[in-house]
């Protein structure tokens, strides 16, 4: 008897991580071996504040199916307000995101470095939730030139905003 593979929808998921914080609960979850979805491919970066608007919706048109950016906790980043900058970023990209019907895709967490448990709970929900929401719908257009242009007027309407 043959058994058949189910084909299931398998998210790409871009991780944006903090290195103090949230990269540290990722290596301390994989050394530790708690299991989570391997969906994630990380990105570190210094602190959470860096993660650019134009690297979160480029991650989107290059195919991603959802973004995930974790940061330290409010009151513990060290870099003083990086992650009050990045609060101001994410909302305004969820948002945008939400208007032009992709919401949910973005997800913004706090995550200490000691809290692995924690980071593979938020790794295994938000993967079964952009698995629920499907595949990113941005390629079932056959114009990307309108989606480049509205990435390109959410770049400059941050810019403006000192953002």
């Amino acid at each position: 008897m043959k058994k058949v593979k189910e084909d299931r929808f398998e998210p790409k998921i871009i991780a944006f991580m903090c290195n103090w914080c949230t990269y540290g609960a990722a290596d301390l979850a994989g050394v530790s071996r708690l299991l989570y979805p391997p969906n994630i491919r990380p990105i570190r970066l210094m602190c959470s504040a860096t993660a650019s608007p134009h690297h979160i919706l480029r991650a989107f048109q290059s195919g991603a199916d959802g973004v995930l950016v974790g940061g330290c906790h409010i009151g513990d980043c060290h870099y003083l307000y990086g992650n009050y900058m990045t609060i101001k970023r994410i909302t305004f990209l969820q948002e945008l995101l939400k208007f032009i019907g992709m919401d949910g895709r973005l997800h913004l967490d706090w995550i200490s470095s000691a809290e692995a448990p924690k980071f593979a709970r938020v790794v295994t929900d938000f993967t079964e939730k952009i698995r629920i929401l499907g595949p990113n719908p941005l390629f079932r257009f056959a114009n990307l030139s309108a989606i480049s242009d509205l990435c390109h007027a959410a770049q400059d309407a941050m810019s403006i905003e000192g953002g």
